[in-house]
């Protein structure tokens, strides 16, 4: 069935959908949330310490990074310019199943890809946690990430961030919102992680950890000494059972140590060492003991 204005619409989240370089990590994409130059993206489509933002017209922007929230894959940017085409946002929890759901974004290298399809669901997806996502049959690849899904107005309902089988997934516009609106935090560690279980006594059964892939340069948790193949267990406080435990113990807007606990190698030695949260530090923290 035809859709009035259909290519207009499409035009519009195109000019709205920016293009997002980040340390030569390949590119994602973004959304202008407001027209004084507020761009939200994906946490992770922003972690390299270079970040470069293309506007529809082609011109370049390296944005200051305001808020980054790695527990909800948001990060909100900001570039030095005016009148901007700005998306409009919709209610994403007025969403129902079947509706048709457009995302734009700059997949494989095609700026401006329009992929379409419908609605799923919203809400919880079982092994992710308690957070909800907008679930739709869009068909999404890597540069997605960071870029919008919208209704058949055109207005915004979720940041795609990821695709889980035949089902992309998009934080929830409302979602979005609450996260502009809290305005700055520095709940950021620096890890890229995995879920698994570690083998122990037999008596012990298995552990929950989040096995670190990926460091990134600078962070708190390359400044700790902290080592892709690391195993997080917890804190010293609590220990983690879910990825959703790691994000809320980063929590937080001031200046502040968090001791850590994990493997490294020997699994029947547990290791701990403090991080330090909320500040740029000169030169490494205590190595790992």
């Amino acid at each position: 069935m035809a859709i009035p204005g259909f290519g207009e619409i499409a035009e519009q989240l195109r000019r709205s959908t920016v293009l997002i370089h980040s340390d030569g990590r390949g590119a994602g994409s973004g959304v202008i949330w407001s027209s004084d130059g507020v761009v939200v993206t994906n946490a992770h489509v922003v972690r390299g310490s270079r970040v470069n933002v293309q506007l529809w017209d082609g011109r370049e922007f390296e944005p200051a990074i305001g808020s980054r929230d790695p527990r909800r894959d948001l990060a909100q940017l900001r570039i030095d310019a005016e009148n901007l085409p700005a998306a409009s946002a919709a209610d994403s929890s007025q969403l129902r199943p079947g509706e048709l759901a457009i995302a734009i974004g700059n997949p494989m290298g095609f700026v401006g890809a329009l992929a379409t399809g419908v609605i799923h669901a919203v809400g919880p997806l079982r092994g992710m946690g308690r957070q909800a996502w907008v679930q739709a049959d869009v068909r999404l690849a890597p540069g997605n990430s960071g870029g919008p899904l919208a209704n058949a107005h055109g207005r915004i309902v979720g940041i795609n961030t990821m695709f889980a089988g035949r089902l992309a997934l998009a934080i929830p516009s409302n979602a979005v919102r609450d996260f502009i609106s809290a305005g700055p935090a520095n709940a950021w560690l620096g890890v890229t992680v995995h879920p698994t279980y570690i083998p122990r006594s037999t008596n012990e059964g298995k552990t929950f950890g989040l096995v670190i892939l990926e460091v990134e340069p600078g962070s708190p948790a390359d400044l700790a000494s902290l080592m892709p193949g690391d195993i997080l267990l917890g804190t010293e406080d609590k220990a983690f059972s879910a990825i959703d435990d790691l994000a809320g113990a980063l929590q937080g807007d001031n200046p502040r140590v968090l001791r850590v606990e994990f493997l490294r190698g020997d699994y029947a030695r547990i290791r701990r060492v403090t991080v330090q949260l909320g500040t740029s530090l000169p030169a490494r923290s205590p190595v790992a003991a």
